[in-house]
């Protein structure tokens, strides 16, 4: 079993994390594609009764409110942006959280991957509709998220990751550890069409988990097993992929279409028989593109994991209508429950502008 695998496959649950981490230290200043930033590891006041043990998703509203799916007994948990605790929904509601996007109604979409299912809710936690039947698994062979008991590729879900949606309403799903498949669905849920198997060559996938589409409607799939970010059509026609990416988790887009990658890195959450490549050993960081994919800047490494502006492990990561950019980081499940990193490394940090 992987890492990833051991920590919440046999049920097991680590002590709650301090959502700030313990360190002395919260606040350092940082460098990050040509702009300055304030790296903020103890900006949410969360109530202590509601302190995760991870986070593994973030999302920003129309309003700049930040949406923390987390790994805790509310996981879902919403701040203004001053880092305020608003109101918390979702208890009992999902196997494990994994993936939230927030749509431009501010519907909030959130992918289960234990449950095998991902659901749309209004911001309050209102049912909305249901894609996949909590519980049943897809036939594609998988035994457990190690993407490599994969045989095949099938229909939804097997372990889904994140979503994605189009400036018309449509919805996409990346079918993450147990498929290796992207599913476009209607505004209304009605399966359009998949793509995606198993393997390394153009619109196949290892873990095809996150993914992003920008202002002309291109689909951005972050390939995490094949370090590299796909890019296909709105059908899913190969179009072209971006290389040199240390495991990329998930891609957001700013108002300028600069894309920020969350990179897993090879230090933390590595597959059992699996090592990092002699010259690329980085740890987990944020990396800035261009819109031709062309690097602005690199954030982390994973030098110093718990210090601000740094990362243990990266998972998702989202811009506000201010610029200022949200990391949510599997701290836990990642090698923390093993001891590679403290437990009271950050697993939210805010990067503000600051000039």
């Amino acid at each position: 079993m992987c890492e990833i695998c051991d920590n919440y496959g046999s049920g097991s649950q680590p002590a709650a994390n301090d959502p700030g981490g313990t360190s002395s230290v919260q606040r350092a200043n940082v460098d990050l594609g040509g702009l300055r930033y304030e790296a903020d590891a103890g900006w949410a006041k969360c109530p202590k009764a509601y302190a995760w043990m991870e986070v593994a998703g973030v999302a920003v509203d129309s309003k700049n409110r930040v949406f923390v799916f987390n790994r805790g007994p509310q996981p879902v948990l919403v701040f203004d942006s001053a880092g305020e605790f608003l109101f918390s929904w979702g208890a009992g509601l999902f196997s494990r959280p994994h993936g939230i996007t927030i749509g431009p109604d501010d519907s909030v979409y959130c992918s289960d991957d234990f449950g095998h299912i991902v659901r749309k809710f209004t911001p309050e936690g209102g049912l909305l509709l249901e894609l996949g039947v909590k519980g049943l698994a897809s036939d594609t062979g998988a035994t457990s998220i190690d993407f490599r008991t994969i045989r095949r590729s099938a229909e939804p879900f097997n372990y889904p990751t994140n979503v994605a949606l189009s400036a018309s309403g449509d919805i996409y799903v990346a079918d993450g550890y147990g498929n290796a498949r992207i599913h476009k669905f209607s505004a209304k849920g009605e399966l359009l069409v998949s793509w995606g198997t198993p393997g390394d060559g153009p619109g196949q996938f290892r873990i095809p988990h996150g993914l992003a589409i920008d202002s002309a409607g291109t689909i951005y799939v972050a390939d995490r097993e094949n370090c590299r970010i796909q890019l296909f059509s709105g059908e899913g026609d190969y179009l072209s992929e971006w290389r040199d990416i240390a495991r990329p988790c998930q891609i957001a887009f700013d108002r300028a279409g600069i894309a920020y990658v969350a990179e897993l890195g090879f230090r933390a959450g590595m597959w059992p028989g699996t090592s990092a490549p002699a010259t690329r050993d980085t740890g987990g960081r944020v990396s800035v593109f261009d819109r031709k994919g062309q690097l602005l800047g690199q954030l982390g490494g994973g030098d110093t994991p718990t210090a601000p502006g740094d990362f243990f492990a990266p998972h998702d990561i989202c811009v506000d209508g201010n610029g200022a950019i949200y990391v949510a980081e599997v701290v836990m499940s990642a090698g923390g429950n093993r001891g590679l990193v403290e437990t009271s490394c950050h697993s939210l940090q805010k990067l503000s502008l600051i000039g």
